[in-house]
């Protein structure tokens, strides 16, 4: 039954259109908690995130046809505050776990230096691996965890933290709105999802090479 229930979890985007004309308003509860442990739990990367939102907000987008009760403000609303708190958890999972374990002065594997390389990486790119790790898989579990780790400033974490929340929840929710119901793009969600995560990964592959050159031309 265990394996079942977190299959059923896992794959939930697959079975939310009988989830919410089954448990109507409830729902939100369960997508808050889905985004919140994803984003806030480091063993729970395996959860959907991206594609939950894709086809959450495709299921909004039928509410006159379906009588589901899930509307795309309410979705914006409850997913963006569950993808800043879960963040936000894990910010401070890192903060609370980092100098204890760098801080074994004997320990082959961690380093202070390495705590203080972290932090000054954080502190001077912090901002935007906050924002865009919101669209990686797996990334997006461990980057606040590390900047916690890392003791990146809590001002400037929480104001990227909220601005990759926001940016990543309604990006997501309002395409799947607006084309989640697309024949082509409904049987190939997949793809989709894939492709929009690869627009992602372009400014990171840029900025690599950009520096990758920058070296090259100073050697």
């Amino acid at each position: 039954m265990i394996t079942e229930l977190f299959s059923y979890i896992a794959h939930l985007d697959s079975h939310l259109i009988d989830a919410s004309v089954t448990y109507g308003g409830a729902v939100y509860g369960i997508l808050f908690l889905i985004i919140f442990c994803e984003t806030g739990l480091v063993v729970f990367p395996f959860l959907p995130g991206d594609s939950l939102l894709f086809v959450a907000g495709a299921v909004a987008a039928m509410g006159e046809t379906h009588a589901h009760g899930l509307t795309l403000p309410n979705l914006l609303l409850a997913l963006s505050l569950a993808a800043f708190l879960g963040n936000a958890v894990n910010f401070q999972i890192g903060r609370f776990i980092g100098p204890k374990v760098f801080h074994w002065e004997k320990s082959r594997w961690f380093n202070p230096h390495h705590l203080a390389t972290a932090h000054a990486f954080y502190e001077k790119h912090g901002g935007k691996t906050v924002v865009i790790s919101r669209f990686i898989p797996l990334l997006r579990t461990f980057a606040p965890f590390v900047a916690g780790v890392g003791d990146m400033t809590h001002s400037r974490f929480y104001l990227f933290n909220a601005l990759g929340a926001i940016l990543w929840v309604s990006s997501l929710l309002v395409a799947g709105y607006y084309f989640g119901n697309v024949p082509f793009i409904k049987g190939h969600l997949t793809l989709v999802i894939l492709a929009i995560v690869a627009v992602t990964l372009v400014p990171i592959f840029l900025a690599g090479l950009k520096a990758r050159l920058h070296m090259n031309n100073n050697r």
